[in-house]
């Protein structure tokens, strides 16, 4: 399966249980006007993340292994940041403020350890699907590829772990919580609060306990809990 326009350059397909999903999608209209999109952007601009790096949080979280889903909005837009998944950053980069305030959210919640980069791809790898709505970001301007086709995509991804059921979905701030409609309350669980940013962190993030609420919940329905913990290592 290859994702491509008339031009040469080509998405990267995911690799594993994903593939069913986005081979549906990329053979939809609206798919076919995003790649145009891309690979118009990348003509001119810088993107970010990688081509390469794009569905990074769908590689480290299979279909089947997903428990968890953190939504984000868009990538972060500086060099050498995103990583293809919500909230997560290069293990070089500098922490991002949200990050930093989310880290300190842990640490109060489970009593764990800040750590010393912002690397999330261990938990990812436990079955927490750190999902963007939108996947690709111009350098130095945030939001610039909402609205050409991201959305369609992810909305969708959301819609079928729905279906699922047994998965805890994570809304912070009022772009997240609007994805609440798209969501079985019933057969899910559902944690908002306000967004980590420094703008919004103490209007109801600190305190909020989001990842003790996972675990309780995971357990309660005979799922292993997510080990928080980022400095263990691999």
């Amino acid at each position: 399966m290859t994702m491509q326009t008339n031009s040469k350059k080509k998405l990267e397909v995911i690799g594993n249980s994903w593939d069913q999903l986005l081979n549906e999608e990329i053979n939809k209209p609206y798919f076919g006007e995003l790649l145009k999109f891309l690979n118009a952007e990348e003509a001119k601009y810088t993107i970010y993340p990688p081509r390469g790096s794009i569905f990074n949080a769908f590689k480290w979280t299979p279909i089947e292994n997903v428990k968890v889903v953190i939504v984000g909005q868009d990538p972060y837009h500086g060099p050498n940041q995103a990583m293809g998944a919500s909230f997560s950053v290069q293990p070089t980069a500098k922490i991002p403020p949200s990050l930093v305030n989310i880290f300190k959210e842990l640490q109060s919640d489970l009593n764990l350890p800040i750590p010393d980069n912002g690397d999330l791809s261990q938990w990812g790898k436990q079955g927490v699907l750190l999902l963007n709505a939108v996947l690709t970001v111009r350098d130095g301007a945030a939001n610039s590829h909402q609205g050409h086709g991201w959305e369609y995509f992810t909305d969708t991804v959301i819609k079928f772990l729905s279906k699922r059921g047994g998965i805890v979905f994570i809304l912070w701030g009022n772009f997240a919580k609007k994805k609440e409609e798209l969501i079985d309350l019933d057969r899910n669980f559902v944690i908002k609060s306000s967004h980590p940013s420094p703008f919004s962190v103490t209007y109801g993030f600190f305190g909020s306990r989001p990842f003790s609420k996972t675990n309780g919940y995971l357990k309660q329905i005979g799922k292993t809990p997510i080990d928080w913990d980022l400095t263990k290592g691999d």
